[in-house]
């Protein structure tokens, strides 16, 4: 197994000071190889050495400017740096460069929704379920988008597939209540929230979509 295979072992393990000691050693031995310095990057990022991970990412562009999961990981520190206009166009360029990968739609329809272009997000959110159909927070993210464009019967199948894949999933069940409540459907919905409060009892939304739907009251749009 060549040093890079160990280094990516050892992150999936989390050993993060035995992967950069291992991606250490391998950038040393091959200095112009522009996975080592992503994967390098990836491990400095996962222990919040932000700087030093953009360092590396942008020298494996240097080496390559089509490494497109550098662009991607460049992209994932601005979004968790709220740099989302940022992140949008580093998810993009990650995309033109040729990588076709769940994550990375998933991101850029995320960045999209923090920067308020919801109608822009739907396509790549649900070209991330497409390509990863099990990726439940995915489709509740793709469901919250559809639902945020009226698009209320889509949101409820994206929202019930989401529950299937994840059935702890609190949120989904209250968004399915609301979706329920909104086609005045009041015993799916108030069987929704329940379920929702059963997972999270403190769930404040779903308790108050409870009271409305025991109140009589199915109209919580």
């Amino acid at each position: 197994m060549d040093k890079n295979a160990i280094g990516i072992q050892y992150m999936k393990e989390g050993k993060w000071e035995e992967a950069a000691k291992v991606f250490s050693e391998a950038i040393e031995e091959n200095p112009e190889d522009p996975i080592l310095y992503i994967n390098f990057g990836n491990v400095l990022s996962a222990v919040g050495e932000t700087d030093r991970a953009l360092n590396f990412f942008q020298k494996a562009i240097e080496l390559d400017e089509n490494a497109a999961t550098a662009y991607y990981s460049i992209g994932n520190l601005y979004y968790e740096t709220q740099q989302f206009e940022e992140a949008k166009n580093m998810f993009e360029k990650a995309m033109k460069k040729g990588l076709d990968s769940s994550d990375n739609f998933f991101m850029l329809g995320m960045a999209l929704v923090q920067l308020e272009q919801t109608k822009l997000a739907l396509p790549y959110l649900q070209r991330s379920v497409e390509l990863n159909e099990m990726d439940a927070e995915a489709r509740f993210q793709y469901g919250l988008c559809l639902a945020r464009q009226d698009l209320i019967d889509e949101a409820i199948v994206q929202f019930e597939r989401c529950v299937a894949i994840d059935p702890d999933h609190a949120d989904a069940f209250y968004n399915l209540g609301v979706g329920y409540g909104y086609n005045e459907n009041a015993e799916k919905a108030l069987a929704m929230f329940e379920k929702a409060l059963a997972i999270q009892p403190d769930h404040i939304l779903a308790g108050y979509g409870k009271k409305l739907i025991e109140k009589g009251n199915s109209n919580l749009h």
